[in-house]
């Protein structure tokens, strides 16, 4: 033992000079050994790098012994809570040079090899950026300011394999943006090959999906709008003639449920682009607007919005705005305007901060990937299909002018790419005509020698020089023939005054609408405009049928009225795909529904769930708008109470006028085609009444618009609403504006909150047999008592009604009961069943004034018996007497002259008597009856249609029916009159 204490002092006192020329032993063994398994084709430099780390894992401070060998500062670095490890190729004098040293020397002498595990300082803070992150060289990060706070955008850090990344922090809110594009050219097309993809990741609010996979599921409706957003305002920018698939894919990484991440994806999405090689013209950035009070703010939070009277996204560059998306609550024009010029000066400022950052480090744009089609070709077109353009054009019917540009494109295709194009100018160029060139092939012909002159008549030799056919691609012949086709079709707008259809800039199709096409619908319209069909269908039912949607916020969102928008291939004479909808489908659904909204009544004055279904018939431009129209009838015939009617018009633009034999304004037109909003530049859809906006969208084909160019864009759709309105109302037939037999009824209830359990029962048991018993579609309850009863006749209805008001009434002390059923028996009373639901204890003493020796010897279960109510204790379990109702037992008898309760008159109105005060009403009413008592005047008379009215309109002051069955009259001792417990309803 003594031995080994001796050793391991010894061994603590090694000379470092044999230390390190066991190290330099251990070295030459990794040395040798990564040589000869390392593969020739590797570079020096690779080699080099392993032999770095074969001689760090060799040394000393690797395996817990001195590290003398190391740099000054790396030891130095041991302090100050962190570890900088330095290897310096330069060796010691008294150490062997290694294989790793020598070759190091020639490549790296002035470099060094650094690991660096960093913690914080004491003081919590970080070293500098080069400092604190030397992986990340190229990391850059700004603040820049938007509205009262600033956005942290940060790039260089994440994602730097992709061409363009971006992470942008707005509050606790962040969205992950990359943009990638194929390294191979696509076929060329006429649009731009860009896809976009938006994510909300559950995990970013610290939740789960719902679903039984937890992983995150197909896009959702609100994820598919904001791809939307951010693909509309970026498509403009592009370079025409660069065909590389470019993908964009943003992610909501951290969600802090204050800061929306819509407008903050449609910026990181810009900024990521700007610093990609994507080709672009400018930077584009977006904001939200709201109008709180008369204040508007830039970026408001979500708790801002729900007091805003705007919500406005809008999307831009420096030089002018390129996407709009708002909607309002009956906002004027004059409003908007500043709101947008708000939004665009917001926006200039962010994209001033971008381009600073792009000017550092983004990368070269690909401008040598831009193919366009050849100059020329645009000329030998018009040369071609000039002229049968002009006359194709003038066509009013979308299908023969759609068949004969086709034939027109088939012509163009067939000379440009198989049969070769020859200018007209320049078939005979070359050669002279001479009579040799008529004389009959048969004859012999005489070759003079060229330069020489015959005897005969003098002629010379004519020299064929025939022209070269020109061949181009069919991609580039169909980019040009539809270039060509818009550029027609322009200048027959602004230089002829007319467009295709004979119309004027200002002039609205003709419009005829229809009602109550679908007799088993709820409500229908049928709107036609020009070419523009949309067939809109109603839908009423109860909350079950609400709209459930997951969110990230976690709190649940149920939407009692939506809008589904639906474009089959016929409906433009083609055929395609049919099944779940596309994008575009889904963006001018959203767009109708948010219009819709702000005219229909709160939940408390209808309380239903609204379907709107708009299928398109018949589409050439508008269609969306339209379905605003047809939405806005159908809701009328389904006797929706709307606040007023809406209507909607899409407005088109010709921007550079003096192009086309204009002065240069732009040229605004109301109510656009399909063809016009292919070849124009602007599609701006507004919807709303005479007085305001409720909803509104623009896109841009060009680089952007000013605000005196949109200025006259609303005041001219403004006027268009109002001839589409006045259109609206010469609706045949007109809508019924009454609730349709076939939908459902829809009571609602007030009872007190602690009732409610009484209603569900355990574990749902009560309210489901409510359910069977009385045939009734849904019994809703809610926490502040408010009950909902959906039924499909008044029958069942009345008959739910009758029973939870009785589960849920107050009674009253002295309260008498007639004709009630002993429910069971025990030894010490009876239970007695004074309304449907409720039982009370009638104690043997209170059975009859002669002693009884057990109950069974006067009564048996079913019997009827009258009873008071004597108690109430403090469970509410009810105490009930028999004896104090009996002749010898009352010493107040009921006076004949005074009305009893539940005597019904010949005129049938109810007979009301006075108990303790209270004015109460009989429930023994035939329900008709009871219908027209408390309607008033009505001309339908049928219970369904009196029902309807009575309880789907307000229920402010309106007296409560009690039970359709007829009840027993009863006298009370007070000499006030009582009916089945229905003293007082919770």
């Amino acid at each position: 033992m003594a031995k080994s204490a001796g050793r391991a002092k010894s061994d603590q006192v090694v000379p470092l000079q044999a230390n390190a020329a066991r190290q330099q032993q251990r070295i030459r063994v990794f040395s040798s050994i990564a040589i000869v398994f390392i593969p020739p084709p590797l570079s020096l430099s690779f080699l080099s790098h392993i032999l770095v780390a074969i001689e760090m894992l060799a040394s000393g401070s690797f395996h817990g012994r001195p590290y003398s060998h190391l740099s000054h500062s790396a030891r130095s670095s041991r302090h100050n809570n962190k570890l900088s490890i330095s290897y310096s190729p330069v060796t010691k004098p008294d150490t062997a040079p290694s294989a790793c040293t020598f070759l190091l020397s020639r490549r790296i002498t002035s470099k060094r090899f650094k690991i660096r595990a960093l913690n914080r300082e004491s003081d919590g803070a970080l070293a500098s950026e080069e400092e604190a992150r030397p992986f990340f060289p190229n990391r850059h990060s700004v603040k820049i300011p938007v509205g009262d706070r600033f956005i942290t955008v940060e790039t260089g850090q994440i994602g730097r394999q992709a061409s363009g990344s971006v992470i942008v922090r707005d509050g606790e809110t962040i969205i992950y943006t990359s943009v990638c594009l194929s390294d191979v050219p696509s076929e060329p097309s006429d649009f731009f090959p860009m896809s976009v993809n938006y994510q909300e990741r559950f995990s970013a609010a610290g939740r789960t999906s719902g679903g039984f996979f937890k992983r995150e599921g197909r896009t959702k409706d609100h994820e598919v709008l904001i791809c939307r957003l951010i693909d509309r305002p970026l498509r403009p920018t592009m370079l025409k003639g660069f065909y590389h698939e470019t993908q964009i894919l943003s992610w909501v990484l951290s969600y802090d449920g204050l800061h929306p991440p819509d407008s903050l994806a449609v910026t990181a999405a810009g900024i990521a682009v700007a610093l990609s090689e994507v080709p672009n013209t400018n930077t584009i950035a977006g904001v939200r607007i709201g109008l709180i009070g008369d204040k508007f703010v830039v970026n408001p939070t979500t708790m801002e919005m729900e007091d805003s009277k705007l919500d406005l996204l809008l999307a831009g560059s420096e030089s002018g705005i390129l996407m709009i998306e708002g909607y309002c609550d009956f906002l004027p024009e004059e409003k908007l305007l500043q709101a947008i010029e708000v939004g665009q000066d917001a926006v200039r400022a962010i994209c001033k901060e971008v381009d600073n950052l792009v000017k550092k480090c983004g990368k070269p744009k690909m401008l040598d990937s831009i193919k366009l089609p050849p100059p020329e070709l645009y000329k030998h077109v018009e040369e071609i299909a000039g002229d049968e353009l002009v006359k194709v054009l003038q066509l009013k019917n979308k299908v023969p002018r759609r068949k004969a540009l086709s034939l027109l494109e088939e012509k163009v295709l067939t000379v440009l790419t198989e049969e070769g194009y020859v200018s007209k100018s320049e078939a005979f160029v070359g050669a002279e005509i001479t009579p040799d060139m008529f004389e009959d092939v048969d004859e012999e012909e005489e070759f003079v020698v060229d330069g020489e002159v015959d005897e005969g008549d003098i002629h010379i030799k004519p020299v064929s020089k025939k022209p070269v056919p020109l061949f181009y691609s069919e991609v580039d012949v169909k980019l040009v023939f539809k270039s060509v086709m818009s550029k027609y079709l322009r200048k027959r707008i602004v230089e002829g005054g007319k467009r295709s259809d004979g119309r004027t800039s200002e002039e609205i199709r003709i419009i005829d609408s229809e009602c109550g096409l679908l007799p088993r619908a709820h409500g229908s319209a049928l709107f036609t405009r020009g070419e523009t069909q949309s067939l809109a269908v109603v839908t009423l039912g109860d909350k079950q049928m609400a709209q459930r949607i997951d969110n990230l916020a976690g709190v649940e969102d149920v939407k009692r009225f939506y809008l589904q928008y639906t474009f089959p291939p016929s409906c433009v004479g083609e055929v395609g795909r049919s099944g779940a909808p596309s994008r575009r489908e889904i963006g001018h659904g959203m767009l109708a529904e948010r219009a819709l909204e702000p005219i229909l009544p709160s939940e408390d004055d209808f309380p239903y769930t609204i379907r709107v279904e708009s299928t398109i018939t018949e589409s050439n431009g508008s269609s969306s708008m339209a379905s605003v129209c047809g939405g806005c009838l159908a809701l009328q015939d389904a006797g929706v109470p709307l606040k007023c009617s809406i209507a909607g018009i899409a407005m088109g633009m010709v921007l550079d006028t003096k192009e086309f034999g204009g002065d240069g304004t732009p040229l605004i037109l109301s109510d656009i085609t399909g063809s016009e909003d292919a070849s124009g530049d602007m599609d701006f859809k507004v919807a709303g009444s005479d007085d305001g906006v409720t909803a509104f969208q623009m896109d841009i084909k060009v680089g952007g618009i000013t605000l005196s160019t949109m200025k006259q864009a609303l005041l001219q759709a403004k006027e268009g609403r109002k001839r589409i309105l006045a259109e609206m109302l010469k609706c045949t037939p007109p809508p019924s504006k009454k609730l349709s037999k076939h939908a459902p009824l829809i009571l609602v209830m007030k009872v007190k909150p602690e009732k409610v359990n009484l209603i569900i029962g355990s574990g749902g048991k009560k309210i489901k047999s409510i359910i069977e018993e009385t045939g009734v579609d849904c019994i809703d309850t809610q926490d502040n008592g408010t009950v909902k009863i959906t039924a499909r006749d008044l029958a069942s209805l009345e008959k739910s009604r009758a029973i939870i008001s009785n589960l849920t009434m107050v009674p009253v002390v002295g309260d008498i009961y007639r004709n009630c059923k002993i429910m069971s028996i025990v030894p010490y009373g009876v239970f007695v069943e004074i309304v449907p639901g409720r039982e009370g204890l009638c104690h043997i003493s209170e059975l009859s004034p002669d002693w009884l020796s057990k109950p069974e010897d006067a009564f048996k279960v079913g019997d009827l018996v009258d009873v008071k109510l004597i108690e109430v204790n403090e469970k509410g379990q009810l105490r009930l007497s028999r004896k104090a109702l009996l002749p010898e037992q009352s010493t107040d008898k009921p006076n004949e002259n005074q009305p009893t309760a539940g005597v019904i008159k010949d005129s049938g109105t109810p007979q009301k008597y006075t108990d303790r005060g209270k004015v109460r009403q009989s429930s023994s009413i035939p329900k008709g009856d009871v219908a027209e008592a408390t309607l008033g005047q009505r001309k339908d008379k049928s219970p369904e249609s009196m029902f309807t009215k009575r309880y789907v309109g307000s229920r402010k002051n309106e007296p409560k029916k009690t039970s359709s069955k007829p009840d027993t009259v009863a006298s009370s001792e007070s000499g006030s009159s009582l009916v089945n417990g229905e003293a007082q309803v919770g």
